[in-house]
């Protein structure tokens, strides 16, 4: 099932998308049958959203275009992304591909939704794109054991993991760069597991800057798959039900390029993963946002 979060009219709402027809349906906070909020469901478990969104199908149909998207969890409690987890960007930034997960944090302050428009900073011109799976967290734990952890996953989503370098590389530490205000799009839908292969494989990534693809890759070169990310994850904290793990972008990083490609206000920057929909985000000048 696909659900999408909106806002209409002031208040909160999610639909889920017809499979059959293609059309969503859903409702608001303030209508009756409104079922609960996609972030409640979620901590009762997948089979509680999953029912949601079925009884959803029953509503009036929602032209989503027409509305201001929201990110498809509204309150992560952990954002954990993952650097270096393709070979090949780990080679083009320059580092030797690490033996274990190189990870860090984001903050909901920098999250965004598609259609939001992504910020570029005013004090560094050094914005560049990061195509990436995000995996949604729908049944929390510690000391997870691999044949168990995609049990925990409650579906999929797109990020774009838009990092400012010259803050990034400051300190060996890049959790700075990494969580300027509204540099994070996340969305536009959650996909439950169960709409695609297990652990979310085999599926095409391509970021695209004004139309041009920039990054191409597929999420079986993950060097750490789904599961390995939360195993590693779980041995140090506890997952939360609707924690997001970002799982890593492959090659073709503006900061990469000769020349760099940074992003620039104006541009459009798309990141589309199979199976699962697009995000698109225009750039934005901080100091008209």
């Amino acid at each position: 099932m696909k659900v999408s979060r909106y806002l209409s009219d002031g208040h909160e709402g999610w639909a889920a998308k017809d499979p059959a027809t293609g059309f969503w349906h859903g409702c608001t906070e303030d209508a009756s049958q409104y079922p609960g909020s996609v972030d409640s469901l979620i901590q009762k478990g997948a089979e509680a959203l999953i029912n949601a969104a079925t009884l959803m199908l029953r509503q009036a149909t929602v032209d989503l275009d027409a509305l201001r998207l929201l990110p498809p969890v509204a309150q992560p409690a952990k954002i954990i992304c993952v650097g270096l987890n393709y070979t090949d960007h780990s080679a083009e930034s320059g580092f030797e591909q690490p033996k274990y997960p190189t990870l860090f944090s984001r903050f909901n302050t920098s999250v965004i939704a598609h259609g939001d428009p992504m910020i570029h900073p005013a004090v560094s011109p050094t914005l560049d794109f990061e195509g990436e799976l995000a995996v949604i967290i729908g049944k929390g734990g510690k000391h997870i054991a691999r044949a168990e952890a995609l049990d925990h996953v409650l579906g999929y989503s797109i990020f774009n993991d838009g990092s400012v370098r010259e803050y990034q590389f400051k300190t060996p530490q890049w959790i700075m760069g990494k969580n300027f205000d509204g540099t994070g799009a996340f969305g536009p839908c959650l996909v439950t597991a169960d709409e695609l292969p297990q652990g979310a494989r085999g599926l095409e990534l391509e970021t695209r800057l004004n139309g041009q693809t920039v990054q191409s890759a597929n999420t079986t070169d993950m060097v750490f798959d789904v599961e390995s990310l939360i195993v590693t994850i779980s041995e140090v904290m506890t997952l939360e039900a609707g924690d997001v793990i970002v799982a890593g972008t492959p090659a073709g990083i503006g900061h990469a390029r000769e020349p760099k490609l940074y992003m620039q206000p104006g541009d459009v920057c798309e990141v589309e993963i199979e199976g699962i929909g697009l995000l698109s985000n225009r750039v934005q000048h901080a100091d008209s946002a």
